[in-house]
């Protein structure tokens, strides 16, 4: 019988730690978020983690551009935010105009505060086995496994999708623990028979339903991290109505890796926090 994870109960899980956590604290941690453009699917994260700010306390700051902003305009605000001691943590939401190179302003964020784990200096460390400041959707993923007991040492773990947000960092980390760990991509000669082979698959490409009964392991943990749109519905990267039954485990869409990637974003906040205070 297949187990289905509740992402949304373990996120409330961690949101009442990190809720006890926060009263220990000498002040109210903060997030500023930047956000330029009103792209639809930005703005409802951007008020995702409005709402996880204020039910821990934390103060939060949202600085509006419009499509056209330019770079040495978002470069300035970033320069203020590093400086600004009541903001902990540094946001630029995803994804930016076209005009805007994402490497250049995610660069300019200060290592410290940048809390989703994105600049080269926090990736680096990742890379270096001296993790600081780790990306949110792969260390929800990482705790999701944890908290599920499901065994990553020595087990083959295949990522599907190669990007700098999921899939490269989750390849380190699973690799820090021990799996042996195959990334896939769109140039993957026989993506079927990778993913045939994982003891965890975790699937990131943003294609709804790439991933097919016949495509899964017997027995396999299945983490969907894909969110796809289609027509009313969200949907994932695994065809979950045909792999419930085949797989051990598998997180639904929605409900699943989402609430977690917010949760460890507030998990950032606060270890952003920790570590200005000279406290990690």
């Amino acid at each position: 019988m297949t187990r289905i994870i509740d992402g949304k109960k373990m996120a409330e899980d961690i949101y009442t730690e990190l809720k006890e956590e926060v009263k220990n604290l000498e002040d109210k941690p903060g997030l500023a978020v930047i956000l330029v453009g009103d792209d639809p699917a930005s703005l409802v994260y951007v008020r995702n983690k409005e709402r996880a700010c204020k039910r821990l306390g934390l103060n939060y700051r949202l600085m509006r551009f419009p499509q056209s902003a330019d770079k040495n305009e978002i470069l300035s605000t970033i320069e203020s935010l590093n400086s600004d001691k009541e903001v902990n943590g540094i946001i630029v939401q995803m994804p930016l105009p076209e005009h805007l190179e994402p490497f250049e302003i995610v660069s300019a964020i200060d290592p410290l505060k940048d809390v989703d784990g994105l600049h080269p200096d926090n990736l680096g460390r990742l890379l270096s086995g001296k993790p600081r400041i780790i990306p949110c959707t792969p260390l929800g993923v990482i705790e999701l496994l944890k908290r599920e007991n499901i065994d990553i040492r020595g087990k083959n773990a295949v990522i599907v999708g190669r990007s700098n947000l999921v899939g490269k960092p989750l390849f380190h980390l699973l690799l820090s623990l021990d799996a042996t760990v195959t990334v896939c991509h769109s140039k993957t000669t026989d993506l079927k028979e990778e993913t045939s082979r994982a003891d965890i698959l975790v699937c990131a490409a943003g294609v709804p339903k790439l991933i097919t009964a016949d495509m899964v392991k017997k027995g396999a943990t299945v983490i969907d991290v894909g969110i796809n749109r289609v027509g009313d519905r969200l949907v994932g990267d695994v065809d979950f109505e045909n792999i419930v039954g085949i797989a051990s485990a598998i997180t639904p869409v929605p409900g699943g890796v989402g609430p977690m990637t917010v949760a460890m974003l507030m998990k950032n906040v606060i270890t952003a926090y920790k570590l200005q205070k000279g406290k990690r």
